[in-house]
C-alpha cells in the first residue's frame, strides 16, 4: 500500500517561516527527496493598508510561525524537517506530528484544488452518487465555483429538480 502525502503544520521561530521554508525546499532538491516531501508553504493574504497619503497592498502571513509542508510522513522525513535550521517542532501531542484533515486543508486554503467539469448546462448527466444513484437528469444550473450543480431528474413521472455536488455527476454520452 503506497503511504499518501499529507499536510503537517511545522512551528518555527517567529520571522523564521521564509528561511525555514527555503531551507526545506533546498534540502528536498539537495538530496533528491521529492518523493517524500512535496511542497511547502506559507499561506499569505492580501491586505490594504491605509496610511496618510496612500494606500498599499501588502502580503500579511496566516498564521506567523507556522509553515505546512506535504509530505509523507516516516523517519527519514520527520528527521529532515525537525533538524532544520528555525524549527522548534511539528503541531501535534508531544513529538507525535498530526496531520491536517481534508476539511482542515481546504478550510485554511493550502492547497487549491482545480474543479474540471465535463458537461455543460442541457447537457444530460447520471447520477452516480446518493439517493438518487443511477438516474438521468437535464443540468439546469452550475455554480460559479464549479462545486454545485442543479439538475432536474424524472422521478416516479414527476420532473424533480435537485441541487448535487459537481463530483455527483457524470456526463452521458450518446
Amino acid at each position: 500500500m503506497e503511504e499518501k502525502a499529507l499536510w503537517y503544520v511545522v512551528h518555527t521561530y517567529s520571522g523564521y517561516e521564509n528561511k525555514v521554508a527555503s531551507n526545506i525546499e533546498k534540502i528536498v532538491e539537495n538530496r533528491g527527496l521529492g518523493h517524500l516531501i512535496y511542497d511547502v508553504k506559507i499561506p499569505l493574504e492580501t491586505v490594504v493598508e491605509a496610511s496618510d497619503k496612500d494606500e498599499k497592498e501588502i502580503e500579511r502571513k496566516l498564521f506567523p510561525a507556522y509553515v505546512f509542508v506535504k509530505m509523507i510522513m516516516n523517519d527519514e522525513s520527520w528527521h529532515i524537517i525537525r533538524n532544520t535550521r528555525g524549527v522548534t517542532g511539528f503541531v501535534g501531542p508531544g513529538s507525535k506530528p498530526v496531520p491536517l484533515s481534508d476539511a482542515e486543508v481546504e478550510a485554511l486554503g493550502v492547497e487549491t484544488r482545480v474543479i474540471e467539469i465535463a458537461y455543460a448546462v442541457g447537457d444530460n448527466v447520471r447520477i452516480c452518487e446518493g439517493p438518487l444513484s443511477g438516474f438521468i437528469a437535464v443540468v439546469d444550473e452550475i455554480s460559479e465555483d464549479l462545486t454545485k450543480v442543479k439538475v432536474t431528474a424524472s422521478l416516479f413521472g414527476r420532473e424533480t429538480t435537485v441541487e448535487l455536488d459537481s463530483m455527483q455527476v457524470i456526463p452521458v454520452n450518446e
